[in-house]
């Protein structure tokens, strides 16, 4: 029952051969027996869960049911949740429960899932690793001594152990897609907009996106379904009609379902810093996806090399426009000790923050400060619109661009805690996506060295529903998103 997917289920609770209640408890069951060794999950109320369960049960024998009712999903500890604790795998939010439903939360409750528990992140979602969380860091189900990838580092491992039937996740620079790569799963970041922010906690605005994580492409579809849509209290969410993620992927069947679709590869993306067993992986997706019909087109993104130095001047400029609102006052932590207003913020500020959370917001204000600003942040946003400009030449050549997720397999814990840019290194094939607006994906293609590896799949503005039938043609005819973990069975 833990390797069903989310339509498996939503059969057999529509049918009757399981209860929502029944579903959750296996489920609750699960994380009894395998989070304290994984640290998936910080946030847990059975009192809640269980509640949720038996009104879906309700409602399913009033045969009022969508595909996702009483389907239980973990929720990423960045959206917040009505009488649930909200911490964002901080200090400073640590004893912080929710007065509000964030859009996400809002949209799952309308269709009757269940909320498992909230999972465990990098420090308000700073981080490639999961190791900034104050809640300690989150360990890879494939191996305990490495790292699941960030920051949704504890959705991503809650999925790969089968502790959820699916979970969400947010992507700043790489946030769904890497930790999808480094634990054999498939993620999603939507078209920036597509999937409301309201109610998820702001890291850098521009940049942060909503979306599903989960074992297949069918099942992120499904999550979409629910997930996007136009949200007036969200400034940036776009108005557009209602889309079914989901319409194409029963055509994605036949010899060669993608006879005509053309894959761009970016040479920039297989060159010096790649992983040869990662590359190899890759390699042999590519050869797959040639044989289910696709075309294959080399193509160059020439500003990719920029995206790191970019993204670490505008995400940090947004950290610390956003993150100024902690000070201690209306809510959050509060030094218990101080001799004034002006020492309360400094100690408050100090003490709630980890380490890479400060190294952000002082790199932040630093860019956004007078005498600076021009040199770096308004040169990054337009080296930005340069990037974005690179995929729109590369979209008149080809339909869909793939590569590598990650440069390496999942790496072992603290490896690289000493190296920031060894660290921010993790996203360089993820960080373009989301400074130029646009959506990605990663799947499972494979492993090396007994480590899944992620193929990504980059498309064009609202592009969704092709890339994720571009990824159901190549999980139809292999196996790697069914795989878990060995003793996790």
């Amino acid at each position: 029952m833990i390797n069903h997917s989310l339509k498996q289920l939503g059969q057999m609770l529509a049918s009757k051969q399981i209860s929502s209640v029944e579903l959750t408890q296996a489920f609750l069951k699960r994380i009894t027996q395998h989070n304290p060794d994984i640290n998936a999950y910080i946030a847990l109320d059975e009192t809640i869960t269980m509640a949720q369960a038996q009104a879906a049960d309700a409602r399913i024998a009033t045969g009022n049911i969508a595909p996702l009712t009483g389907i239980p999903f973990a929720q990423k500890d960045i959206f917040c949740a009505k009488g649930w604790k909200t911490t964002c795998g901080s200090k400073m939010l640590a004893n912080f429960t929710a007065p509000y439903d964030a859009h996400v939360i809002t949209q799952f409750d309308a269709v009757g899932a269940v909320n498992l528990g909230k999972t465990n992140m990098d420090e308000f979602a700073m981080g490639s690793s999961n190791e900034t969380s104050y809640f300690g860091g989150v360990k890879n189900p494939w191996d305990f001594d490495r790292v699941p990838g960030g920051s949704s580092g504890g959705s991503a491992a809650a999925v790969a152990a089968r502790l959820c039937a699916a979970a969400t996740g947010t992507d700043t620079g790489g946030s769904i897609r890497q930790p999808a790569s480094l634990c054999g799963f498939t993620g999603l970041k939507p078209t920036y907009g597509l999937v409301s922010r309201y109610g998820m906690i702001a890291f850098a605005s521009s940049l942060d996106q909503a979306g599903p994580m989960a074992k297949s492409a069918e099942d992120c579809a499904l999550m979409m379904n629910v997930m996007a849509g136009f949200d007036e209290r969200d400034s940036t969410s776009l108005d557009r009609p209602k889309e079914d993620y989901a319409r194409g992927l029963a055509n994605m069947t036949g010899e060669q379902p993608l006879k005509g679709l053309r894959i761009g590869l970016p040479k920039e993306y297989f060159a010096e810093g790649l992983d040869a067993g990662v590359a190899k992986v890759v390699q042999d997706a590519i050869a797959e996806y040639k044989k289910l019909g696709a075309t294959i087109v080399d193509i160059s993104l020439p500003n990719t090399q920029l995206s790191i130095p970019v993204y670490y001047v505008l995400a940090p400029a947004e950290a610390s426009s956003n993150l100024s609102r902690y000070d201690g006052v209306r809510y959050g932590y509060r030094t218990e000790e101080y001799d004034d207003l002006m020492d309360m913020y400094m100690k408050s500020r100090a003490e709630g923050f980890g380490a890479e959370v400060k190294r952000r917001i002082l790199i932040g204000t630093y860019v956004l400060s007078a005498g600076y600003y021009d040199a770096y942040y308004l040169k990054a946003q337009q080296i930005r619109r340069l990037i974005a400009q690179d995929f729109t030449e590369a979209f008149k050549q080809c339909d869909v661009i793939m590569g590598p997720t990650a440069p390496s397999t999942a790496f072992k814990a603290g490896e690289k805690a000493d190296d920031p840019v060894a660290m921010y290194l993790q996203d360089v094939y993820t960080i373009a996506t989301n400074l130029a607006g646009l959506p990605g994906m990663s799947i499972p293609a494979g492993f090396s060295n007994g480590l899944p590896v992620g193929l990504q799949l980059m498309g064009n503005y609202f592009d969704e529903a092709r890339m994720l039938d571009v990824a159901h043609a190549y999980q139809q005819v292999t196996d790697w998103h069914t795989r878990m973990p060995a003793g996790l069975e």
